[in-house]
C-alpha cells in the first residue's frame, strides 16, 4: 500500500490498516494496533471531562499556589497560568490530530518520525516523566490519606511508619484502577468531573469565609518592585505551566485514538484544559493568598492547609475530594502514556497492564518527596527540567507530521520491519541528530549561567531548536523501505 491510497478525511483511516499483514510482526500487539471505527466512542463531553478530571487536582493547586509564595500578585499568577495553557493547547491539538485520524497510540505514531526502533527514545522520555508524575501524585495522595487519619485519630501523628503507610495504600488504590483497563478511567472521568467542580467552588467558599471576603483575600501585593525582577520570575513560571501538560501534549493520540472525529477532540479539549486550569489555579491562588491573612504566611500545599482547619468533619471530606482527583489525573495522566511506551519497547511480551505495573514500580524509584520538598523544586527543577527533554520531541513530531507528511501516513508500516518508517535499521538517525540538539540547547543555560535565559524558556527554546534542526535535515529528502 502506497500513502496515496489513503481515503479522505471523512473515512477513518485506520479502515484500510490490514492487521493480518502485520499480526506477526514483533512491532505490534491489541494494546497498539489502531483502534476500529467501532470503538471510537469518545464524544466532546469525554475530552472536556478528561481535561476537567485531570486538571482539578494537588498539582494543579501547587503550580499555581508556588506563584504567590514566590511573589506574584494574584492577576500576575492568574495571567501566567492562562497563557500558559493556551500556548500548550497548539501542540496538544496538533499532535492530537493523528491519534483521532489513524487510532494510534502516541509510540507507534512517533515511528513515522523516529522511525519503528527509533521511536523508543522519545517514548521512554515521556515514560521516564510519566513515572516521576505517578510517583508525585502518589505520595501527595498518601500524604492526604494521612492528614485525613490524623484528624480523625490524633495519635496516629505518632507513628513513624504512618506516611509511608499511607503512600503505599494509595499506591495499591492506583494498581487496582490500572490493572482494570481503560474503561475504568473513562468511567471515572465521566462521573467525577461535575462533582469535582463543585468541590473547588467549595474550597474557593471556604477560603473567602477565613480571609473575611474576596477583598482582603486578593490585596496581597505583588513583591516585585520593578519589571524586570518580576521577568526574571515570570519566564521560568510560564515555561512551567507549558511544562505541566506537556507530557500529554506528547502523548495525546493515547486518548483521541477513541475519539468519533477531530472535531470532538478539538473542541472537547479546547473547551476543558484552559478555562479548568485557569479556574482550579485560581482556586490555588486564592487559597493562598488567603493563608497569608489567616495564618500570616503563604502556605503553598494543600495538604498542609487543610490540616489546620481544625474540624475533623470538613477535612475528611475535602481529602476524599482531593483523593478522588488525584486518583483520575493519576491514572489518566501518568499511565496511560507509559504503559503503552513500555509495551512499545517489546510489544510482544509486554501489554498495556504491565506497563503500567512498571509504571508504578518506577515512580517509587524516582524519590517523589525530594521533588516536591520546596516550591522552587517542583518548577524550576521538575517541571522546566524535563521540559528541556520534552519540547524538542514535540517538535520533530509537530514537523514531521504537519510540514513534511502533510498529515499522511501508512498505517501498516508503522508496525512492520522494512517498510518506509524503517530508515537506517529502525532508527531515524536525524530525528535523533535533532533531539540532541534541541535539548544541548535548552540544558546549557543550566551549566552556563550567562545564557540562564536558555534553560528558563527549555520547552521553547527545545521545541524550536529540534523543529527548525529536523525540518533542516530531511528538507526535500524522500524516504525509501528497508
Amino acid at each position: 500500500m502506497s500513502d496515496t491510497t489513503i481515503p479522505s478525511s471523512d473515512a477513518p483511516r485506520a479502515e484500510v490498516f490490514d492487521a493480518q499483514l502485520v499480526r506477526a510482526s514483533s512491532l505490534y500487539n491489541e494494546d497498539l494496533a489502531p483502534v476500529p471505527a467501532a470503538r471510537r466512542t469518545w464524544g466532546t463531553y469525554n475530552y472536556a471531562a478528561l481535561w476537567i478530571a485531570m486538571s482539578v487536582n494537588i498539582p494543579t493547586y501547587l503550580l499555581a499556589s508556588s506563584m504567590i509564595a514566590g511573589g506574584m500578585s494574584w492577576k500576575q499568577a492568574i495571567f501566567t497560568v492562562f497563557l500558559g495553557n493556551v500556548l500548550v493547547l497548539v501542540p496538544m491539538l496538533l499532535n492530537a490530530h493523528a491519534g483521532a485520524e489513524y487510532g494510534i497510540p502516541f509510540p507507534v505514531f512517533a515511528r513515522s518520525a523516529f522511525g519503528v526502533l527509533g521511536a523508543n527514545v522519545p517514548a521512554m522520555l515521556r515514560a521516564l516523566v510519566a513515572c516521576g508524575w505517578f510517583g508525585i501524585q502518589t505520595w501527595i495522595g498518601g500524604e492526604a490519606i494521612y492528614a485525613m487519619i490524623v484528624a480523625l485519630a490524633p495519635g496516629w501523628k505518632n507513628t513513624s511508619w504512618g506516611v509511608p503507610a499511607c503512600f503505599l495504600f494509595f499506591w495499591l488504590l492506583n494498581l487496582v484502577v490500572i490493572l482494570r483497563g481503560i474503561r475504568t478511567i473513562r468511567f471515572l472521568q465521566g462521573i467525577t468531573a461535575p462533582f469535582l467542580l463543585l468541590i473547588g467552588v467549595a474550597l474557593l467558599l471556604w477560603a473567602r469565609a477565613k480571609a473575611g471576603g474576596f477583598g482582603p483575600m486578593l490585596a496581597t501585593p505583588s513583591k516585585f518592585q520593578t519589571f524586570g525582577d518580576f521577568f526574571k520570575f515570570f519566564v521560568p513560571s510560564l515555561t512551567g505551566v507549558v511544562a505541566f501538560w506537556a507530557t500529554v501534549a506528547l502523548n495525546i493520540p493515547d486518548f483521541t485514538r477513541y475519539a468519533k472525529g477531530q472535531r470532538e477532540q478539538m473542541v472537547g479539549q479546547a473547551l476543558g484544559l484552559p478555562t479548568t486550569m485557569t479556574f482550579y489555579s485560581f482556586i490555588g491562588i486564592a487559597v493562598t493568598s488567603a493563608t497569608v491573612v489567616v495564618f500570616g504566611q503563604a502556605i503553598w500545599d494543600p495538604v498542609a492547609v487543610l490540616s489546620r482547619l481544625g474540624n475533623p468533619i470538613a477535612v475528611v471530606i475535602a481529602m476524599v475530594a482531593l483523593l478522588l482527583a488525584t486518583l483520575n489525573v493519576n491514572v489518566a495522566a501518568n499511565v496511560v502514556s507509559p504503559a503503552n511506551d513500555f509495551s512499545n519497547l517489546w510489544p510482544r511480551k509486554i501489554s498495556f497492564r504491565t506497563g503500567g505495573l512498571l509504571t508504578c514500580l518506577i515512580g517509587v524509584l524516582m524519590q517523589p518527596w525530594k521533588l516536591l520538598a520546596s516550591y522552587g523544586n517542583y518548577v524550576s527543577g521538575w517541571l522546566v527540567g524535563y521540559s528541556g527533554f520534552l519540547g524538542p520531541v514535540a517538535g520533530i513530531l509537530i514537523c514531521d507530521y504537519f510540514v513534511r507528511r502533510k498529515t499522511i501516513l501508512n498505517a501498516e508500516d508503522l508496525y512492520r520491519r522494512g517498510g518506509i518508517y524503517e530508515f537506517t535499521r529502525g532508527v531515524n538517525w536525524r530525528a535523533i541528530l535533532a533531539l540532541v540538539a534541541g535539548c544541548a540547547v535548552a540544558f546549557v543555560g543550566l551549566v552556563y549561567a550567562p545564557v540562564r535565559v536558555l534553560y528558563d524558556y527549555a520547552w521553547f527554546v527545545g521545541f524550536g531548536v529540534s523543529f527548525v534542526v529536523y525540518w533542516a535535515l530531511t528538507a526535500g529528502r524522500e524516504e525509501t523501505a528497508g
